[in-house]
């Protein structure tokens, strides 16, 4: 199994339990593609850089997963289709 560092930000209005739901929903799809989640960090509500999709805030989530490419690929899937989330990344972490 491939180490990857996942980040993604979710939208600051949703209220505590809706961005938990989200954050739930991506660890799921971890786990239900025979990956792990090694570290989970909710670092809060930030200020953007720069606007992106109209929101000037966002809550960033960092999970550090352990998986096959194709958990990264279903991931990424996701990602794209959520409208909860407002941008993402993922990185394969190198041996």
């Amino acid at each position: 199994m491939r180490a990857y560092e996942v980040m993604f930000i979710v939208k600051a209005d949703l209220d505590e339990e809706q961005t938990n739901g989200v954050i739930e929903k991506f660890k799921g799809i971890v786990e239900k593609t025979g990956g792990e989640v090694s570290k989970l960090d909710k670092w809060g509500k930030r200020k953007l850089a720069y606007e992106i999709k109209k929101n000037r805030d966002g809550f960033y989530v960092l999970m550090q997963i352990n998986g096959e490419a194709e958990t990264a690929a279903e991931l990424d899937r996701v990602f794209r289709i959520t409208d909860e989330v407002i941008k993402h990344m993922i990185i394969r972490e190198e041996e």
